[in-house]
């Protein structure tokens, strides 16, 4: 299932590469530029990065017409291209360029080659930081926008974090403008910090609710119990092979199985990103379990699976994901109580939904009931040390916000539930942007450094606000710039 998710995060690079329409000699020499665009190609194959070139267009390959603007167009449309990289091998074609990037609407990189000293006679064969001083001021007038990477060569740094910076935005970006999310279940009548416009989340971003009710969910489980259950049997057999402790009788046991297999079976009919579950009253009373464990092991799959029917959790689940390529597991949390000891550390915390796999090693894992009220379905284990982004989507009368920041998660006293004890640089300035923000106390956590790539994406999501904590906007533009 994991690797399913992974195929949902990927990018299909459009690549641009354009030289200016003229070829003489000693200045915008087409050999000089097809040469560069051979370098950057060779790297593109050599990194496994999905991308269709203008091999189409011309025996170049290279993009020097306006005219062939809406040939490219056409091309990068029938192949699903969701992001372009406009290397100039020389000056490059400016209109071209922001005539195939304002029609595309995909986030755009600009980048070219760091000029080799003049040659004998004193000519310049390339210019190409001069073509993207030009072509980037077009394209603020054709109101696109576009991401950069400092002139550079092919084997700088530099170029290859920017590029991988670039590639991760777009995956948070095509997820952001196609996002559907399943909502089982009803919002549980007192929580109403986790109210959602759901209409506005459509309208304004594209996002779509997929609702179903609870007891459709009975319905898929009891089916599956009766109808599948060797199934069923294998699913809470391999619970059983990783769990140290199952404090619930096997009925229970099979009955999460069969909720987990129903929800994914659910979840992949109706090609969703993420699902919000109601995991109070009638959830509860319809089903026999908590499903705490069940959004665990969905969330271990790449399927974020949110409680409390938290849309806007899933948004941001969905997102931090893509920032990493589902390379690793988010986990939802709530930000609950501040270190006993430690002013810089909270404790990150939830009834059983954090994934298994990122369980601190040498450590135990338990399902359990939920704080002892009979009701099964809820887990116990303490999260593995090591360096989180922590993030939110979230907003109120319009005002939609992204915090991100980084923490690291540290020592402290044991607790029941799914938790981590994380530090932040400085926790009072994150508590008061929470208190301020449009913020309620869930969070996202990942074991990555995401925050570069978030700032990427928000160039690219019009109607959001990126609020960063820690590294500050500055300094990911200077780590940006190298």
């Amino acid at each position: 299932m994991l690797e399913y998710y992974r195929d949902r995060y990927k990018v299909r690079l459009g690549f641009l590469p354009t030289r200016r329409n003229l070829n003489r000699p000693n200045l915008f020499n087409r050999d000089y530029a097809i040469a560069e665009k051979n370098k950057v190609e060779e790297y593109l194959k050599a990194n496994g990065i999905d991308y269709v070139n203008l091999d189409f267009l011309n025996e170049e390959g290279l993009l020097f017409r306006g005219s062939d603007a809406e040939k490219v167009v056409e091309r990068f449309q029938a192949l699903k291209v969701n992001a372009l990289f406009a290397p100039h091998c020389n000056f490059g074609t400016e209109d071209a360029v922001a005539k195939v990037a304002q029609k595309l609407s995909v986030p755009l990189l600009l980048w070219g080659p760091r000029d080799d000293a003049p040659e004998a006679g004193l000519n310049r064969t390339r210019d190409s930081q001069c073509g993207l001083f030009a072509t980037s001021r077009v394209l603020k007038t054709f109101g696109v926008p576009f991401s950069y990477i400092t002139n550079s060569r092919v084997v700088d740094q530099v170029f290859k974090r920017g590029l991988s910076n670039f590639l991760a935005a777009a995956a948070i970006v095509g997820k952001f403008r196609a996002m559907r999310i399943g909502q089982i279940g009803i919002r549980p009548a007192s929580f109403w910090s986790v109210k959602a416009n759901e209409a506005e989340l459509f309208e304004r971003f594209g996002i779509e609710v997929v609702p179903i009710a609870e007891q459709d969910v009975r319905q898929m489980m009891d089916a599956m119990l009766s109808e599948r259950p060797d199934e069923v049997a294998s699913e809470a057999a391999s619970i059983r092979s990783k769990i140290d402790s199952i404090k619930i009788g096997d009925d229970s046991l099979n009955r999460i199985a069969a909720m987990k297999l129903a929800v994914r079976e659910w979840a992949k009919a109706e090609s969703l990103d993420a699902a919000a579950v109601s995991c109070g009253g009638a959830m509860r009373k319809l089903t026999g379990i908590m499903p705490c464990f069940v959004l665990s092991e969905l969330t271990d799959d790449g399927f974020p699976a949110i409680c409390e029917t938290d849309l806007h959790g899933c948004v941001t689940a969905v997102l931090t994901q893509a920032a990493a390529g589902a390379a690793s597991p988010v986990f939802l949390a709530d930000m609950t109580v501040r270190h006993p000891e430690n002013d810089n550390a909270e404790l990150l915390w939830h009834c059983g939904v954090f994934p298994h796999s990122l369980k601190k090693e040498g450590t135990p894992s338990a399902i359990t009931d939920h704080y002892g009220s009979g009701i099964p379905g809820a887990a116990k284990w303490e999260i593995k040390r090591g360096g989180l982004t922590i993030t939110r989507f979230d907003g109120t009368m319009g005002d939609y916000r992204l915090l991100a920041t980084k923490g690291r998660v540290v020592d402290g006293p044991e607790t029941n539930g799914t938790y981590a004890w994380v530090e932040f640089k400085d926790w009072p300035e994150l508590e008061h942007r929470l208190i301020f923000g449009p913020y309620i106390h869930h969070c996202v956590g990942i074991y990555a450094d995401v925050t570069p790539v978030f700032f990427e994406a928000s160039r690219y999501m019009p109607g959001v606000s990126l609020d960063l904590v820690d590294p500050t906007p500055h300094e990911i533009e200077r780590l940006l710039r190298g």
